[in-house]
């Protein structure tokens, strides 16, 4: 199982990025994926996670409202779509599959990508 993220970039405060990742290797109905970011000198902390069987998905409170998670279940990707950017979110963003169900826990996902950087500035 391998995945890519990509679409992360440096933005204003207020801008929007829409991140990518895609699955190869393994499928949704196996794999439910997870956005995960880190900021240095923090722990890595789950922003969001979509699972197909049965469908659902979770956000954490700090990006509820501003951030989408969906997915192209043809090309194997999830999407991270995120809106009104604050600096607060600057940080690696990584994807992460996890058999089955959403988890918060980082050591209930299986595999991760190479993460990509997201930088809000003020």
């Amino acid at each position: 199982v391998r995945l890519v993220e990509s679409g992360g970039g440096l933005v204003e405060a207020g801008g929007s990025l829409r991140l990518s990742c895609v699955l190869s290797g393994g499928t949704f109905d196996e794999y439910a994926i997870g956005w995960f970011r880190q900021a240095p000198g923090k722990a890595r902390e789950e922003v969001a996670c979509i699972s197909m069987g049965p469908h659902s998905t979770y956000y954490a409170d700090s990006v509820k409202g501003r951030f989408t998670i969906s997915s192209d279940n043809v090309a194997n990707v999830v999407y991270l779509q995120m809106n009104t950017l604050i600096p607060g979110d600057t940080a690696v963003y990584f994807c992460g599959a996890a058999r089955e169900l959403c988890s918060d826990q980082y050591d209930d996902y299986d595999y991760w990508g190479q993460g990509t950087q997201v930088t809000a500035s003020s």
